[in-house]
């Protein structure tokens, strides 16, 4: 299928690692030209070279900026003024008590998961809306809908991206433009891998992801992780003109973990 994103500039944001570097991988397979974005030069060139091991061929231009920031996002606008594809993919987490969630810990997740996404749409979904065509899409969670009382306040930022990504879909009503949010499920990444890999020491990866599973993501249909490569390509699809009637979505990608209808 040809999703027709050659030659399309996609941005990226937190693409060194996790599903931001197989979000940027998917783009580059289908032939876009994507900005691989991080905090350092060292960590984006790193990125890069990952890439081009398995897609020799891809058109990367690399971005050190950290779009956690007012600044960093300011840098990027600049280098990279119009974009065709803009993926809010840059968020943090942790796992902390509600108890012991302090104000500080709030506004930190607040400005990293929400700011971010919300001063990089500011700039250029107006700038889709002017040449009438583009895509922005929100990364969340399957903790979105489902909140995780152990990261209440990481829960809270992915239900408001899902609520922001509504509301600037409202905006491109009569246009070639769309705002979607994706929420992926539990998903592989390295930090994923050593964590399960902590909770059963000494056990096969296999066996432990498995066990992880059963044990703590029992309404999961696929019963395993997600690859971080299926959310990579299920963005790619998102932002490509096949998925032109998709527009103020939140499509579920979570291995069927979430029970409910909608």
């Amino acid at each position: 299928m040809d999703l027709g994103l050659t030659g399309k500039l996609a941005l990226v944001t937190a693409s060194t690692g996790g599903i931001g570097l197989e979000i940027a991988r998917s783009l580059a397979r289908e032939g876009a030209r994507v900005i691989v974005n991080g905090r350092s030069d060292a960590s984006v060139a790193k990125a890069v070279a990952e890439i081009r091991r398995t897609v020799p061929a891809a058109d990367l231009l690399p971005l050190a900026a950290d779009c956690a920031t007012a600044a960093g996002c300011a840098a990027a606008i600049a280098a990279h003024p119009a974009v065709d594809v803009l993926v809010n993919n840059l968020g943090i987490y942790e796992a902390v008590g509600f108890f012991d969630e302090t104000d500080e810990a709030w506004q930190r997740i607040f400005d990293v998961n929400i700011m971010s996404g919300v001063r990089l749409s500011r700039h250029h979904l107006k700038g889709m809306l002017a040449r009438g065509t583009g895509r922005v899409i929100f990364i969340s969670s399957e903790s979105g809908v489902s909140p995780a009382p152990e990261m209440a306040h990481y829960s809270a930022t992915k239900t408001m991206q899902l609520s922001i990504s509504r509301s600037l879909a409202e905006l491109t009503k009569g246009s070639a433009v769309t705002v979607n949010t994706v929420m992926p499920g539990s998903t592989l990444t390295e930090s994923v891998q050593k964590f399960v890999a902590d909770v059963f020491p000494g056990v096969p990866a296999a066996e432990a992801e498995s066990r992880f599973v059963r044990e703590n993501r029992a309404t999961s249909l696929i019963q395993r992780f997600i690859r971080p490569e299926e959310i990579g390509d299920a963005v790619a699809f998102v932002a490509s003109h096949k998925a032109s009637a998709i527009n103020g979505a939140a499509l579920r990608v979570d291995g069927g973990i979430v029970k409910t209808m909608v």
